[in-house]
């Protein structure tokens, strides 16, 4: 059996250096950029051509487009829709990044900290410039929600800043967890349904199963890291 980590091994795919650094182009960074392009494919060629009685692909970008807008309305509020085009790229970036990692000998860049991480970080950041541009200074009100008596006042700010400051680190875990586990237990059920060769007609329903199960996965942690994106959005547009 092969080991179920190594799937998840970085290499460079064109090795380059800049003053020292590794800069090299990965396998990582190539299913990135065909992430990207088939979001891209996708909302082009589902709206090249539309009609009043949308085609298949026109549904697809439609119902898409939908779902994301309601998603950020009823969690950030309407105000929170000026931020539609940022939750909407980050949603199918998320979600094509988990659907590539199904195609036999892809790779799941989601399942990587780094990558989970640096997504959640530019979340965190942008929310907490939002926050200060539009209610500046009275922004650290999220800290200190009003009428809480004075006297719970030194223990809950406390507890409200390092809420606050987790959010990236649990929004990351989150889903590079999710993935990572997915992946190596399907390579793991894989792996013994093939070494038990005919026997393994039992197994292999069994891996069927997971298959499909990981597939749900994979779309219900895209949704949950954008869900989570809008209500941090609410948060900073409408403090508590």
């Amino acid at each position: 059996m092969h080991d179920p980590l190594h799937q998840f091994v970085i290499q460079p795919i064109v090795a380059l250096s800049l003053a020292g650094i590794d800069i090299s182009f990965t396998n990582s960074a190539l299913f990135m950029v065909l992430g990207t392009a088939l979001v891209i494919g996708m909302l082009h060629f589902g709206l090249a051509k539309k009609t009043l009685v949308p085609s298949r692909r026109q549904s697809l970008v439609e119902v898409s487009y939908e779902f994301i807008a309601q998603m950020v309305q009823e969690n950030a509020g309407r105000e929170g829709l000026v931020y539609f085009p940022f939750v909407f790229s980050l949603f199918m970036f998320v979600l094509m990044g988990n659907l590539l990692g199904m195609v036999p000998y892809s790779f799941t860049f989601t399942s990587h900290i780094i990558v989970t991480f640096a997504l959640a970080l530019m979340v965190f950041i942008l929310v907490t410039i939002i926050g200060f541009v539009k209610h500046g200074w009275r922004f650290l009100r999220l800290f200190c929600p009003e009428g809480i008596p004075l006297a719970v006042t030194p223990i809950l700010v406390p507890i409200e800043i390092l809420a606050y400051f987790t959010r990236p680190v649990t929004l990351a875990v989150r889903l590079f967890a999710n993935m990572l586990a997915g992946h190596v237990i399907l390579k793991i059920f894989g792996g013994f349904t093939f070494a038990l060769g005919l026997w393994g007609i039992g197994p292999l329903a069994l891996n069927v199963v997971f298959t499909g199960f990981e597939f749900f996965v994979a779309g219900i942690q895209a949704f949950i890291f954008t869900v989570l994106t809008c209500l941090y959005l609410h948060d900073a547009l409408h403090l508590h």
